[in-house]
């Protein structure tokens, strides 16, 4: 699934292709990935929109239209959002075209149909997006080891899956989370009320910089995921844990162990991220 650096890798890709242009016409093949309004109503309020802005909250990526509302869009397991040339061969399971003013299109691609498209008005309550319960971001001032230690601390839940909880930390997913916890040397199965004050400092000291460091290569690609110009990201060489089980860890020579937390593939370090 893309994650925070996906998503905002697409939406960087995107932003200089996207802002200032006009929607012309929306062409709904399978408009039953747009969740809200229908796929009418969706269509019909796009249409003639210029787009003004391009964002990301979370795992979700935001287009603002010079109405006000804005496009909301997540890509879940294998969505892909592309800018392609008119004449460009279209994906196989291209769902949603929006053709712009240039003569390009903005598509909407996805294997499994798992990835949500919705429109939210102006001045609607976001009561359907998810994005109404998601925590701070990993960028944000308020985020410390302190914030981590007040909202997941007392919580009888591993290490891993809190810093998963999307309610606690927007955007962080499966893979930087392996890559976090391997940095801090925190076990993933090691229960949030036994993390140290110490672990707590250092999970939040490594986040950020591994966020960066994956947006700085234009995100990680194993199989789906694409930027809003169709490019595999970079970073998959970069990864010190994720997708490694049974290979040497670069850190101390030891096989990275894997299990399953939450049911969610893990890897992790028995010497550098002990019980």
């Amino acid at each position: 699934m893309p994650e925070l650096p996906e998503v905002e890798t697409v939406k960087r890709t995107l932003s200089p292709h996207l802002i200032g242009k006009t929607i012309v016409t929306c062409e709904n093949i399978r408009g039953e990935v747009i969740k809200h309004p229908d796929a009418a109503g969706y269509a019909a309020a796009v249409t003639g929109r210029r787009i003004e802005e391009l964002g990301r909250r979370g795992k979700y990526l935001l287009i603002r239209l010079d109405s006000g509302d804005s496009i909301v869009v997540h890509l879940r397991m294998t969505g892909r959002l592309l800018y392609a040339e008119a004449a460009h061969p279209r994906q196989k399971h291209t769902h949603v075209v929006m053709h712009l003013d240039d003569g390009c299109e903005l598509r909407f691609c996805d294997t499994r149909r798992f990835g949500c498209l919705w429109l939210l008005g102006k001045d609607e309550e976001d009561s359907f997006t998810g994005m109404q319960n998601l925590g701070i971001e990993p960028f944000d001032e308020q985020f410390s080891a302190a914030y981590l230690q007040q909202h997941l601390g007392k919580r009888k839940i591993t290490a891993k899956q809190g810093i998963l909880d999307q309610a606690v930390l927007a955007g962080l997913g499966n893979i930087y989370a392996d890559e976090a916890l391997f940095a801090a040397g925190v076990h993933p199965q090691k229960p949030c009320t036994q993390v140290t004050a110490e672990q707590w400092q250092k999970l939040a000291e490594a986040i950020p910089p591994i966020l960066c460091s994956s947006i700085a290569n234009n995100g990680t690609t194993f199989n789906d995921y694409r930027d809003g110009e169709g490019k595999e990201g970079a970073n998959l060489p970069f990864l010190q844990a994720y997708g490694r089980g049974g290979q040497p860890c670069r850190r101390c020579g030891a096989l990275l162990a894997k299990t399953r937390v939450g049911g969610r593939g893990t890897v992790f370090c028995p010497i550098c991220q002990p019980e």
